[in-house]
């Protein structure tokens, strides 16, 4: 008996353990946003369609020379690297020189006859996709033009990627404004896109004098006269403050006023 018991006591004491460590287990279980879910939170991507239309999130104008934007239709896509300060272009091609990066003509293509177009400074992207890799130090920001920002059509025909390469070990103990900060050396937000304040109505210019309505004039006074019924005068003044009723004679008293009847007629005014 004596062990039953203690058994009971015990399964009773691991019951209220659990209780009271739910909380913090619920705590401790319930994550704070991701990295990367704190990027898409400051960076709003932007969904790109097959036919070269974009869903507007966040406009980002290009801070850095090195950008080189490819076809949308192509997979592969080798990005700029952005280390140690220094923006470097793409390594894939080895052909796509500094010289042609700093040129702002639009679309061409490099030696292979591959189609690219460079994103010179100034120019605005959306970004669509945001990747973070804290095992090997790396965020990748891929980018599509802003193509009506930039002037060149309301389809975006040419995305770009860069990648940030932080210090080995770093980026996972990284604030989150300092990896802002290192993005905004590329990529800087542009406050020109929000959305302007709805326009005041215009003021309506003042009519002229000589078109402008008369003064209402004041009513003509009233006006009392002998043998006038009782109706007109009320239809004129108004109900009485005192009426005096003497049998065929009547007595209306008004503020300043007194008016008798004689049978139901004015015969005199005070």
């Amino acid at each position: 008996m004596r062990c039953k018991n203690e058994i009971i006591f015990s399964l009773v004491g691991l019951i209220v353990v659990g209780i009271l460590a739910a909380p913090t287990a619920i705590a401790q279980n319930a994550a704070s946003p991701s990295l990367k879910e704190q990027l898409e939170a400051q960076f709003k991507l932007s969904k790109v369609h097959s036919d070269g239309t974009v869903e507007a999130g966040t406009v980002l104008v290009v801070q850095q020379v090195g950008i080189k934007g490819e076809p949308q239709n192509d997979v592969a896509m080798a990005p700029a690297v952005y280390k140690d300060g220094v923006l470097h272009p793409p390594s894939k091609k080895s052909s796509f020189s500094a010289s042609i990066l700093q040129a702002t003509a639009r679309p061409g293509s490099d030696t292979s006859g591959k189609d690219f177009r460079p994103f010179p400074v100034g120019d605005k992207v959306y970004v669509s996709e945001i990747d973070v890799n804290t095992k090997n130090d790396r965020i990748l920001f891929v980018t599509v033009e802003c193509g009506a920002c930039n002037g060149v059509g309301q389809t975006s025909a040419y995305k770009a990627a860069v990648s940030f390469q932080f210090a080995k070990g770093s980026l996972a103990n990284a604030s989150v404004p300092d990896i802002e900060d290192t993005i905004a050396k590329v990529f800087t937000i542009d406050t020109s896109t929000a959305e302007a304040q709805p326009a005041q109505p215009a003021a309506q210019p003042e009519q002229p004098a000589a078109a402008q309505q008369p003064a209402a004039q004041p009513p003509a006074p009233a006006q009392i006269q002998l043998g006038q019924t009782i109706d007109e005068v009320v239809a004129a003044l108004g109900q009485p403050e005192k009426i005096v009723d003497l049998g065929t004679k009547k007595i209306y008293v008004y503020k300043d006023l007194k008016i008798t009847f004689t049978n139901g007629k004015v015969s005199d005014v005070q």
